[in-house]
């Protein structure tokens, strides 16, 4: 059909490769038996590792939240103004090395590179135990953002290799589940070890520091034994000569994702001036690094100070710290419910602006209750929904932004996009939260209201511009209809018997999932 690519107009449907980037001559020689045991082999060995990574990240990333309830600030001599700098080099430190890091990713392989990466944010959590002052406290947090810089994109492009477009967005949010756990557990851990101060003469925050650290080391040496690096080194760092895949199982996962999108066999070494320029230039992309940008800062700030926000209802300091995992422990079956939504149904938009307006719903609930006398239990509840409804509105905008993009350079380039402008906001969102604005936080519950309504505006916005494509997809649909259905009567009609097409079939007469091959 001539005109309008149809998978490029409809925002439901990924567009399919372009005639240049397709190198590889792929058929399926499987069943579909075949491929859901290989399959499931892949599932039950990478998607636990990887949730064990960002599990262990987001431990150390936040378990200062925690410590800053057991007098975290006194003992370093910091101030709580002084503590959102730290905060800042953190996301400053994950901003400036999440590109050179992603060049390592590209050269060495996810296997090796992920690896380190856990020894090395693990090693510098490890010390943060032993900061004393303000010059250390900003120089451990920035070390911190950059060894951990690049562990989100090198996940999530671990499960671009490995799995077709459909299938990532779902393990996509499972990774993020990992964030999700790590948070709500990081509070009731905290809750444990805080209760140690006293130990060897040490602060509770040392050891939450000291063991959190340890645990995440000992985590890297899993993932050194464990994670395969790539379809060409199916291989561990620590086994290099041991794959967990035989030879069939690796090429019903390979073919079936060079199927999918053949541009993937070919590993380019820089993505092209065009690429770049075709990327930057699509104004859909900005919306969607807008709405992380929006989603990521009122979130990340929460996030650091619900804990001290808890204790100052009337909890007590380290019970305030398991209170503050209740919200983020129901998010969790709250955004499998929204990513099935949005997978099953194919609603991106509707999934997004849904998180927004309830993530908005709290601070509103936040800023209305501050004014409340005693009521701490009406207090806690708006802790709670915003807690649940905080984050997972970022990895559902990032599913629906690879909806808008053409090719895999786009897509890939978009991914970047959207994993900066949540860490750009962690950089604006350290600052919402002031020592001079306690412990209302009136100014930073308003600010937070202000920035998601931009955010949700920014959704709609997208959800609107999808309507229209949808409609102009479906009407060049019904006018080409019938145009092709002329010509393949045509042709057919004009086709001898003996070059007809004929059916497919596999050695043994097994039958095929799909009958394809990429030319």
């Amino acid at each position: 059909m001539s005109g309008l690519d149809m998978k490029r107009a409809n925002p439901d449907e990924f567009s399919p490769p372009n005639y240049d980037e397709e190198p590889l001559t792929t058929s399926v020689d499987w069943t579909k038996e075949e491929e859901g045991r290989a399959k499931r082999k892949l599932d039950l060995l990478l998607m636990p590792l990887l949730v064990l990574g960002f599990f262990c990240l987001q431990l150390d990333r936040g378990n200062i939240a925690n410590a800053i309830t057991d007098n975290f600030m006194k003992d370093v001599g910091i101030n709580q103004n002084q503590f959102n700098v730290g905060q800042q080099m953190l996301s400053l430190g994950i901003v400036l090395f999440e590109i050179p890091s992603n060049m390592i990713l590209y050269r060495v392989g996810p296997g090796k590179w992920l690896t380190l990466q856990l020894f090395l944010f693990g090693t510098v959590s490890t010390f943060q135990a032993f900061q004393k002052g303000y010059g250390a406290f900003i120089a451990t947090r920035f070390l911190l953002g950059i060894t951990e810089s690049g562990f989100i994109p090198g996940g999530l492009w671990t499960l671009s290799t490995w799995y077709t477009r459909k299938e990532t967005a779902k393990r996509v949010m499972v990774f993020y589940f990992g964030n999700q756990f790590g948070s709500a557990s990081s509070k009731l851990i905290a809750y444990g070890i805080l209760h140690m101060r006293g130990v060897a003469g040490r602060s509770g925050w040392f050891w939450l520091f000291f063991i959190m650290g340890l645990f995440t080391i000992v985590s890297g040496m899993v993932l050194g034994f464990l994670l395969p690096d790539s379809f060409k080194n199916p291989h561990s760092t620590f086994l290099p000569k041991y794959s967990y895949f035989n030879e069939r199982e690796l090429h019903i996962l390979r073919a079936r994702v060079l199927l999918d999108d053949p541009m993937k066999g070919k590993k380019k070494k820089r993505i092209g001036r065009a690429g770049f320029k075709k990327a930057f230039l699509n104004w859909r992309l900005w919306v969607h690094f807008l709405i992380s940008l929006a989603n990521n800062g009122p979130q990340r700030a929460f996030d650091t100070y619900s804990p001290t926000i808890i204790n100052s209802f009337g909890f007590a300091s380290l019970s305030a710290n398991a209170l503050a995992s209740v919200g983020l422990f129901l998010q969790i079956p709250t955004s499998y419910a929204f990513s099935f939504v949005s997978d099953h149904f194919n609603k991106r938009g509707p999934t997004v602006m849904a998180g927004f307006s309830c993530h908005l719903l709290g601070y509103i609930f936040n800023r209305i209750f501050t004014e409340l006398k005693g009521r701490r239990g009406v207090k806690y509840f708006g802790v709670i929904i915003t807690q649940t409804f905080g984050t997972f509105s970022h990895p559902l905008n990032i599913a629906w932004m690879s909806l808008a993009c053409e090719d895999s350079e786009e897509r890939a380039l978009a991914m970047t996009m959207a994993i900066m402008g949540g860490n750009i906001a962690g950089i604006y969102g350290a600052q919402i939260f002031r020592q001079d604005d306690k412990p209302k936080y009136r100014r930073a519950f308003s600010i937070n209201i202000a920035i998601l309504v931009v955010g949700l505006c920014l959704a709609c916005s997208r959800y609107i511009d999808d309507l229209f494509r949808r409609r102009r997809a479906s009407k060049q649909v019904r006018s080409g209809s019938a145009s092709d259905s002329q010509y393949e009567e045509k042709t057919d009609a004009a086709l001898p018997s003996d070059v007809q097409p004929a059916p497919v079939v596999l050695a043994g007469g097994a039958t095929p999932l799909v009958s394809k091959t990429v030319p």
